[in-house]
């Protein structure tokens, strides 16, 4: 038996969209732990603060809210998210019911909706003798109807909380005084009232014009399920966008915050003097959220000292008695692949021995923290595999590509299951090593599975578009896959349409550009049984550290072809580079297998570095895309350690700010993703990803591949590993 082993360098570093049923469910589990001193309020705007202003307040990090507030005669939908301790980001639709979206031939009766994109930046927190001062914008692309840059202080005195601030534009509109930025220039003294167009950024009003004042107090009542707040509100409601103004007795607003529970608030106001408001925030933690009871999973089975648990969902073994474990030419490998499979989530493709140390080949399908895995797998085991073994080594893949080798020292697990060591002491016996070509006496080899298949409902939809506010649909898929080796293989999905209102979709985006994405009505509307999904893919690990795949079919909804990708992610770096390039064609308007004229050669050349700043992500990618526009893609995101993960994305080309690009300047959003894993009574390695993208544009579009060498190389992220090790016992 080899000593335990010390462990090595640390290693370093698609989707669901419109999932709302992820997302309520998060938001109702009620199991982020929320404590009253520590949690502060969204604002009527989204972003927290008082009710129409903000306050140079935070929320805790990976806190996610969603905020529906009304204000005659608007009505916020907003959504924010608190991806750094000092970082906030909100993207908001509002619905103003006094205006239409534009001339009835459009739009109908539909009432104007405006998009905007919010961020708050804290510059320091609060000491004993100076406030947190928060610097701000609101609405900072688009129209700018609302669009206003603001400077803010807080501070606490006891259970009140006090703040002050100066704002420019809408929230500013009072114009208390004169800009204090004149002497810099005299631009900055009078603010430009046009717009700057939809989806362009308005850096040109920013801090410019008189700024009004503005600020509050917030009181924390004795009970924890009612705060109270009052604000001077800096905004003119008299001088409104759009000329819709409004009356406005006094510029103080009054508002209460009842705390239903711990992920859902309730906000009753009066402001301006003349108006009751009502706000419901539902809100979760997304770093520290608790996942639910895996009530449908099996028990991990028990060792020798451990009682076999009553309440397992399907009958587990007996512990074995220690003179009953086999030498591994005595064992059953093929009960042992069964019980690997059903019990471990690994899809074995082969069982080795080097020495002491056996080695399990295969893919982990059902637990996403691998550590829960190789856990089960080393009970599995230590319950038929004599002493003669001492080291557990679970190698992984991911369709047909090894990844990374996780290894366990058998008895220092026992001890850990036993109590006798901690888990950092365990950590020490326990290591992830490169998959490097060594000698194996092959103890079992597992037939391939040549097919797999399921079915599912799905949902997609658009918001704030002229035809209807929400456009969804409802819909059923069922998905295929064949297996002609563990590294080539075809799937396919079919969709079939259960009902919508896509009935209404008939508005074609403005654009110059060659069509590559706003015939999105088309693909919708042309017909209910479609095919969005039908390639032949195949996997190949190019040498060490050098991932390669190619591909072929109807690689998304809107386009067929051929591609091809290579990375090279280096074993324990927090780096990675990889490039891509694809040769496609505009599918029919009804996803079967018809094309259309329009085709492009396209891809881009990607570098990843893990920042290892709060596990900030950046993602640069540069090269061609679908209209033919040259350009890059910034992409930086923030995971938890959890695997819940935040991010936000910016693309600019060559057509970016022309007059052939169409809506906006530039292709931008947001997005979250998050571990089903989080939501579900049962363990899932699928992810939920929620987007928000304002417009739907043809510049900077890239093909929405089914795979990504990225993502199917994620095994290596030994930072998820790392924080989740906990899960190896359980």
């Amino acid at each position: 038996m080899r000593a335990p082993r010390m462990p090595r360098l640390a290693m370093r570093r698609t989707a669901l969209h419109g999932c709302c049923r992820a997302g309520f469910v998060l938001w109702a589990g009620g199991v982020t732990a929320l404590h009253a001193q520590e949690a502060y309020t969204q604002s009527d705007f989204g972003g927290v603060g008082l009710l129409q202003t903000p306050t140079a307040r935070m929320a805790r990090e990976g806190e996610f809210s969603f905020v529906l507030s009304r204000t005659t005669p608007y009505t916020n939908y907003n959504v924010s998210m608190q991806a750094l301790p000092w970082l906030e980001a909100s993207f908001r639709y509002t619905n103003v019911s006094n205006r239409l979206y534009g001339p009835r031939s459009l739009s109908g009766s539909q009432t104007y909706k405006d998009k905007s994109i919010d961020a708050k930046v804290r510059i320091w927190e609060e000491s004993r003798w100076l406030p947190a001062v928060a610097v701000g914008a609101r609405d900072i692309g688009g129209t700018g109807l609302f669009s206003s840059e603001y400077v803010v202080t807080s501070k606490r005195a006891g259970p009140f909380d006090f703040s002050l601030g100066l704002a420019w534009g809408y929230m500013g509109a009072r114009g208390d005084i004169a800009n204090p930025l004149n002497f810099i220039s005299g631009r900055f003294e009078t603010r430009p009232t046009s717009s700057t167009g939809t989806g362009n950024f308005s850096t040109n009003k920013f801090f410019r014009g008189r700024p009004g004042f503005f600020g509050g107090i917030e009181y924390r009542s004795p009970w924890q399920w009612l705060l109270l707040k009052a604000e001077l509100d800096g905004n003119d409601y008299k001088h409104q966008p759009q000329n819709n103004n409004q009356p406005q007795r006094w510029p103080v607003n009054l508002g209460a915050v009842f705390r239903l529970n711990r992920n859902v608030d309730l906000t009753l106001g009066y402001e301006r003097g003349e108006v009751a408001t009502a706000a419901i925030n539902l809100h979760s933690n997304l770093a520290t959220h608790v996942d639910p009871p895996k009530t449908y999973d099996p028990k991990p089975e028990p060792v020798a000292f451990e009682s076999t648990p009553v309440d397992a969902v399907q009958p587990n073994p007996a512990p074995a008695n220690p003179a009953t474990r086999a030498a591994p030419e005595q064992v059953d490998w093929p009960e042992v692949a069964t019980a690997l499979r059903d019990n471990a989530g690994i899809d074995v493709s082969s069982i080795g021995r080097r020495g002491s140390e056996l080695v399990i080949h295969g893919q982990q399908d059902r637990f996403f923290y691998s550590a829960e895995g190789v856990g089960r797998a080393t009970r599995i085991i230590d319950n038929r595999v004599d002493d003669s073994i001492g080291w557990l080594t679970v190698a992984s893949e991911r369709n047909g590509l090894k990844t990374v080798e996780t290894s366990v020292h058998r008895p220092r697990f026992l001890e850990l299951l036993d109590h006798r060591i901690d888990l950092p002491t365990f950590r020490r016996s326990v290591e992830q090593d490169p998959v490097t070509a060594r000698e194996e006496e092959v103890l079992y080899r597992a037939p391939l599975k040549r097919f797999s298949g399921g079915f599912s409902l799905g949902y997609q939809q658009n918001l704030g578009g002229p035809d209807a506010f929400v456009l969804y649909q409802v819909y059923g898929a069922a998905s295929g896959t064949f297996n002609f080796t563990r590294n080539l293989w075809l799937d396919g999905v079919v969709s079939l349409n259960l009902f919508n209102n896509y009935d209404k979709f008939k508005y074609d985006a403005p654009s110059n550009l060659p069509r590559v994405r706003t015939n999105l009505r088309q693909y919708l509307t042309s017909s209910d049984l479609t095919l969005p999904n039908f390639q032949l893919t195949g996997t190949h690990r190019l040498g060490q550290d050098l991932y390669g795949m190619a591909y072929a079919g109807m690689l998304e909804s809107m386009y067929g072809g051929a591609g091809g990708e290579v990375l090279y992610r280096p074993f324990g770096e927090r780096w990675a580079v990889g490039a891509d390039v694809n040769w496609v064609k505009q599918r029919g308007f009804d996803q079967d297998f018809s094309f259309r004229r329009y085709h492009v050669i396209t891809g881009q050349a990607t570098g990843y570095l893990d920042t290892g700043f709060h596990n900030v992500t950046l993602a640069v990618s540069v090269g061609r895309y679908l209209a033919g526009d040259w350009g890059t893609t910034i992409d930086v995101s923030r995971e938890f350690a959890n695997g819940a993960r935040m991010g936000a994305y910016a693309t600019v080309t060559n057509k970016s700010g022309s007059a052939g690009y169409g809506e906006g300047s530039f292709d931008k959003g947001i997005y979250v993703s998050i571990p089903f894993d989080m939501l579900l009574p049962h363990s899932s390695r699928s992810r939920a990803t929620l987007l928000w993208q304002p417009l739907i544009r043809d510049g900077g579009a890239r093909l929405n591949k089914r795979y990504t060498l990225y993502t199917l190389t994620n095994d290596l992220d030994s930072d998820l590993f790392d924080k989740n090790l906990g899960k190896i016992s359980e």
